[in-house]
């Protein structure tokens, strides 16, 4: 695969308007790259920094990040199987394992499970918060440490949860709003759903590990 940047006109053409389109304002992704198929859903490590151009890294309560593509357009489809299983490491842009201590409170990042990184149904929303400040429809047993984790493919349309507001999840497709301290159920717009919840813990490493995978369907869909 070429490192050659690509126009991203081009690749808004090739890849058809899905509707997601960030916010006017909001800072650009300054990376854009195809990934090409793989069947078996993985990419080489060098290529996770190219994901965290478009779906974002770390990122402080109140700010806004938003890609100016759908990455549910371009990550791999074929992959049918479970996006993460028990003893599957969550991991960041650059495929490091997530230690306890990687995010202060208030903030959030996006990982990716270690075993299928480039699927359609990977990028996943890793929020830490107090945990007295979790209620609702959090299911706490799949907390750890003030941590939780929610698919980051809109249940509307499959876009990218890519903005913040205070501390809503906000689809920048059709403004759709997620509160991940209850669960992340549908606080406004038109998701159908909550963003499904995973079960994590801390492996004997100290690392963030999943015990199972999404509670419930991932993206647009599956009710």
């Amino acid at each position: 695969m070429s490192d050659d940047p690509i126009d991203p006109e081009r690749v808004s053409e090739k890849l058809g308007d899905c509707g997601c389109h960030s916010e006017p304002d909001a800072e650009q992704p300054s990376i854009y790259q195809e990934f090409w198929d793989d069947t078996r859903g993985e990419l080489k490590r060098r290529d996770y920094a190219k994901i965290l151009a478009t779906v974002g890294g770390v990122t402080a309560a109140g700010s806004l990040v938003a890609p100016s593509l759908g990455l549910a357009q371009v990550f791999e489809r074929s992959y049918t199987g479970p996006v993460y299983s028990d003893g599957v490491a969550l991991v960041d842009a650059n495929g490091e394992t997530i230690t306890e201590s990687a995010l202060s409170e208030g903030e959030q990042m996006t990982v990716f499970p270690e075993s299928h990184p480039g699927i359609d149904r990977a990028p996943t929303l890793l929020v830490r918060f107090a945990e007295s400040e979790y209620g609702g429809e959090t299911n706490m047993e799949f907390t750890v440490s003030g941590y939780a984790a929610y698919s980051k493919v809109c249940t509307h349309a499959g876009c990218m949860v890519a903005d913040r507001d205070g501390t809503t999840l906000v689809c920048p497709c059709h403004s759709g709003r997620f509160n991940p301290l209850s669960g992340a159920v549908v606080t406004g717009g038109p998701p159908p759903r909550a963003l499904p919840q995973l079960p994590i813990t801390l492996s004997s490493e100290g690392t963030l590990i999943a015990t199972g995978d999404f509670e419930g369907p991932v993206g647009a869909g599956g009710e």
